[in-house]
């Protein structure tokens, strides 16, 4: 079956100058541009965003420098480890936990600039693109849509496409790709892999069985590791949102003002790590059952273990542990001001929290468990 991906896909190179000429007429976007080179009159930003021709000028000339800036600033430091464990020449499809709606993927994009290697494309959810030039905006900087809120036929329809446009982008395109592990980000950050995402993986496979068809996209788990979630208080008040009415829904404005907070908001240490490609591992579960539903609860507990295990660990996540856990297993490993100035960090984030009957002593709770629940997976993923 011939699959037409242009509602999806991201924009080819010589689309790209007819989508710039588009944007130069959006005053938002202009505006965002105006952000990343403030001493530029407007008619000269104009003509900059017309003078880029590929997806490469946009992301090398003005979406790196943008992130530089933000990792220079707004973190203390990102850094990328285990490229040891691909091949440079080889496309992988990478799936990380997802912590930030905009740095996860970004973030990844520069650390793979800065090692001299190729961006991927990346998955975005269609709820995101709130307006049309947002979405004109991230289909110039190789991401591909992930549609939502669809009828059941639909959503089978679209999964079909989705998974076979995944496969076309990394052996016809030869491009790695990154997409997230579930549907939203793990407000509560216990990470688990959506089994639902791996049977979208086998949908457009060539082959006649779950293993094989998976194998044909390299999966590489990926763990993304934050010292401090800027956004860690908004999630908070969204659980209080959900406990207090369960049919509370978040409106655009929720995930734009998201987007803001979690891409200008301070960081810490930022630390992704790439595991090796589970092809081999894959093998192994055929052999173990060939009963599909296994196979895939199976490969979701794989991806969940590989990412747990190599967060990188903060203080943060140690304090936060002691603070919810009878057994205080890390007393010994911060000191007592580190332990005043996190609790006082979460106090703050309380106090930013703006919600009707505002329950402090359960918005701490889910603070001090997001900080946690990395260390508690890490610790199972390691056997301790």
């Amino acid at each position: 079956m011939e699959l037409n991906f242009d509602e999806i896909r991201s924009f080819r190179s010589d689309e790209i100058p007819g989508k710039l000429e588009q944007l130069s007429k959006e005053e938002a976007f202009l505006k965002l541009v105006g952000t990343l080179f403030p001493m530029t009159p407007k008619d000269q930003l104009e003509q900059k965003i017309l003078g880029f021709r590929t997806t490469d000028d946009i992301q090398k000339e003005m979406v790196y420098p943008f992130l530089k800036f933000i990792e220079a600033n707004m973190t203390k430091g990102v850094d990328l480890n285990g490229l040891e464990n691909i091949d440079v020449n080889q496309q992988y499809l990478f799936i990380s936990n997802h912590r930030d709606i905009v740095l996860d993927s970004a973030f990844f994009a520069v650390k793979l600039l800065d090692n001299s290697l190729e961006t991927v494309e990346i998955a975005m959810g269609d709820n995101l693109l709130i307006v049309p030039w947002i979405e004109q905006f991230v289909r110039i900087n190789k991401s591909f849509i992930v549609q939502r809120g669809l009828s059941a036929r639909e959503v089978l329809e679209s999964s079909i496409r989705l998974s076979a446009y995944l496969r076309y982008v990394l052996h016809e395109k030869k491009n790695s790709l990154w997409i997230a592990q579930r549907e939203g980000r793990a407000k509560d950050s216990d990470d688990r892999t959506q089994e639902s995402l791996l049977k979208m993986f086998n949908l457009g496979g060539t082959k006649d069985n779950l293993i094989e068809n998976l194998k044909e996209l390299n999966i590489c788990p990926l763990s993304i590791s934050y010292e401090y979630d800027p956004c860690d208080y908004l999630k908070a008040r969204e659980f209080q949102q959900k406990r207090d009415d369960p049919d509370h829904k978040k409106t655009p404005g929720d995930d734009l003002y998201s987007m803001k907070t979690g891409v200008m908001g301070y960081k810490g240490k930022v630390s992704y790590h790439i595991t090796p490609c589970i092809n081999d591992e894959l093998d192994k579960i055929a052999a173990k059952t060939t009963v599909r539903n296994e196979q895939i609860e199976l490969i979701a507990q794989l991806i969940d273990k590989r990412i747990h295990a190599n967060y990188r660990i903060a203080q943060n996540n140690k304090i936060a542990y002691d603070l919810i856990s009878e057994d205080k297993l890390f007393a010994e490993e911060y000191a007592e001001e580190e332990k005043e100035k996190f609790v006082a960090y979460i106090e703050e984030q309380i106090e930013k929290v703006d919600v009707e009957n505002k329950d402090e002593d359960y918005l701490r709770k889910v603070l001090y468990g997001m900080y946690a629940n990395p260390l508690k997976n890490h610790l199972v993923a390691i056997g301790k």
